[in-house]
């Protein structure tokens, strides 16, 4: 149902090495877009994508409260990496990897470098 995602950037260049990081673990390839386009997209044609841009009213970037972004992982040790890959990227701990409930889900909290709150998951067998 969703096509794609985006976030605002205050600094693209900055931002574009912390999601091509995020990306290169997720083996996503950079869609369109370029830091002189002050618009990047990471993404496939059979899947949801995701975005940052520079607003276009001009207007300072801003995080939505309650506003988050799930990046499908395909194992906890990936979601690991993503973790550990966002915060030697400048990105801060929202809550470290592991079992949240008793469904299968396993999960990890961060924030980018504008603040916008992210969370890498994966669905495992409930133990």
């Amino acid at each position: 149902m969703i096509g794609y995602v985006t976030v605002g950037a205050r600094d693209i260049p900055k931002a574009a090495k912390f999601y091509d990081a995020l990306a290169g673990v997720m083996n996503v390839p950079r869609l369109m877009g370029s830091e002189d386009e002050n618009f990047i997209a990471w993404g496939t044609q059979d899947a949801a994508g995701f975005g940052i841009l520079k607003p276009f009213d001009g207007g300072p970037v801003s995080v939505g409260n309650g506003v988050m972004v799930a990046l499908m992982a395909e194992s906890p040790e990936q979601v690991d990496q993503i973790y550990k890959t966002a915060l030697a990227n400048g990105g801060t701990d929202e809550g470290a990897p592991g079992p949240r409930g008793e469904g299968g889900f396993y999960a990890a909290y961060f924030r980018d470098l504008d603040g916008h709150k992210l969370n890498a998951f994966c669905m495992v067998a409930p133990s």
